[in-house]
């Protein structure tokens, strides 16, 4: 089971893959493109330890969820060390769960920060690194309405807690520590938060319909020449890049920025990959299949027909993938760094917790601290009594 092929992409791999193997066929159970409706549906059969899908294509902040209740396969019998060693390192670890992998990484995805190359270029300024300069830049260069500082995923749903993870992880805080400690109160995320909404409230870089704004209303604004920066995923290049976008030929990427006086920038891991049911009746023609999917030779046919980005190293040095995207040369310097959501069984209701919160802070009903501190309270609450 997997979303829509968007570009045909696994189709032509299956017929590909029928080639090879003529013994084995592969029906596909085409699911809903939402992932929390293609994970409830997931959910659905697992729970019920029904076969009917020997193989699931999983998103990343599925898998210790999934994992945790024995829904999967473990593969490490299969997918050796070695082979892992040829996929970026984010992608394996986002693969992860209890010291074993449970999932072949196929599709790579991480936070970017998108940049009018144009304006940049003619003011004399580099593309920011630290809150700070972006906040400079955006309030030198923006004329709103007509043109904002920033658009990014503000409405409260699972696209603002990466936002805000990606600045507070840039700023040496989190979600969770690794004993699995709550540390969204900390100062470091707070003043994460404080950043996020002094852009839309007293910056003003952001305009306030941001707090409605998930992965597409952020591209509009950006890709209708409206935006100065932008946070979104890597899927906008190609969107910004066809024949009418009024911004074509003028945008540059660059990892997000980070806070003050730290080194290093951070990008929330997101992506896709096949994993194989606890209750499939055919593991060995599943794995067939999905090594098969995860080769270079089939992640190539991913990129050229649905723009999927890969996850085997060797295709960011691949020369007819450089002609056609000279912009993967920073996308692998991101990707190599992005790190997975908080591999947490009870991650799903931690990131519900924190999305009202965040939410609530934006609108400004609450301050960022009594945001983060109630959010925190609520999410220790929840740790102390998991989920069956």
């Amino acid at each position: 089971m997997a979303g829509p092929d968007v570009g045909g992409a696994l189709a032509s791999n299956i017929v590909r893959f029928h080639e090879y193997y003529p013994d084995i066929r592969v029906e596909v159970v085409e699911g809903p493109a939402e992932s929390d409706r293609l994970e409830a549906r997931g959910s659905e059969s697992f729970a019920a330890r029904d076969g009917a899908f020997d193989v699931l294509y999983t998103d990343v902040a599925w898998i210790p969820h999934f994992a945790a209740r024995g829904w999967l396969r473990p593969l490490d019998g299969w997918f050796t060390r070695r082979m892992q060693s040829k996929f970026l390192p984010g992608d394996i670890a986002g693969s992860r769960y209890g010291g074993k992998i449970y999932r072949v990484p196929n599709q790579s995805d991480a936070g970017l920060l998108y940049y009018r190359k144009d304006l940049l270029d003619a003011a004399g300024l580099r593309p920011p690194r630290t809150w700070g300069e972006l906040v400079a830049q955006a309030q030198r260069l923006q004329r709103p309405p007509e043109l904002w500082g920033l658009a990014f995923q503000g409405k409260a749903y699972e696209g603002l807690v990466c936002d805000f993870l990606e600045l507070a992880w840039g700023n040496g805080g989190g979600m969770l520590d690794p004993r699995s400690q709550v540390i969204v109160d900390a100062p470091a995320a707070i003043e994460a938060l404080s950043w996020l909404v002094d852009a839309v409230r007293v910056q003003r870089i952001a305009p306030e319909s941001v707090l409605d704004f998930q992965e597409e209303e952020a591209r509009k604004l950006f890709g209708d020449g409206r935006a100065v920066f932008m946070r979104n995923w890597p899927y906008a290049w190609n969107l910004l890049q066809r024949e009418r976008s009024p911004v074509k030929g003028l945008v540059g990427i660059a990892p997000m920025v980070h806070g003050e006086g730290r080194r290093k920038s951070a990008a929330v891991l997101g992506g896709w990959g096949y994993s194989i049911s606890a209750f499939t009746e055919e593991p060995e023609a599943a794995w067939k299949f999905v090594q098969f999917m995860a080769t270079a030779e089939s992640q190539k046919v991913g990129y050229e027909k649905g723009g999927i980005l890969p996850t085997r190293k060797v295709l960011f040095n691949d020369p007819q993938v450089i002609a056609k995207s000279p912009h993967y040369r920073v996308l692998y310097d991101v990707l190599s760094a992005a790190r997975p959501r908080p591999m947490h069984p009870e991650y799903p209701r931690l990131s519900a917790i924190l999305q009202v919160h965040l939410g609530a802070a934006l609108a400004g009903k609450k301050s960022p601290e009594e945001a983060l501190k109630a959010a925190a309270a609520e999410m220790r609450a929840a740790l102390a009594s998991p989920s069956p």
